[in-house]
């Protein structure tokens, strides 16, 4: 009896600390989401996703890319991807799923020592490419892989 007790005035006194923390102003959501790319995420083409996360929607075709998805999904709430590169001094890696209603579905900053690799489970609508995009020494690299929806997941 005396241990749950103590577990819960552990976790009440946690609780209450963090809830003066944030009252003071210390633990603010906004710092943390402070360079959150909106437009990009809220962009209604693939072009504008990537011009707005990017700066340019063009990117070069690349063998260095290799996505990891099934052919047919199952279900489209629910695909497992992932996108591995062998590219040097990768910065960024963004996934896109072509025919979703907002089609920039992920963004990766990569810190200067990471492995180009990202893997991730996405919503697709329905039937499309789904784009991995490469940012390697301030050039824009691209591969896609076709994944079929049997059942979909972002309303359909």
């Amino acid at each position: 009896m005396s241990m749950q007790r103590r577990t819960f005035l552990r976790g009440t006194l946690a609780g209450s600390a963090v809830g003066v923390a944030v009252g003071a102003g210390l633990l603010t959501p906004q710092a943390v989401l402070a360079a959150w790319p909106k437009n990009a995420f809220e962009a209604k083409s693939v072009g504008d996703a990537l011009s707005a996360l990017h700066g340019s929607s063009d990117a070069a075709d690349s063998g260095d890319i290799k996505i990891k998805a099934p052919d047919i999904a199952e279900n489209g709430a629910v695909v497992p991807i992932t996108v591995d590169t062998s590219l040097g001094s990768v910065e960024s890696i963004s996934v896109i799923a072509e025919k979703n209603p907002v089609p920039l579905v992920a963004s990766y900053e990569m810190g200067p020592s990471a492995e180009g690799f990202v893997s991730m489970r996405i919503k697709m609508g329905k039937t499309s490419d789904v784009v991995a995009v490469v940012k390697s020494n301030g050039k824009l690299f691209r591969a896609a892989k076709e994944v079929k929806v049997t059942i979909g997941g972002c309303g359909g």
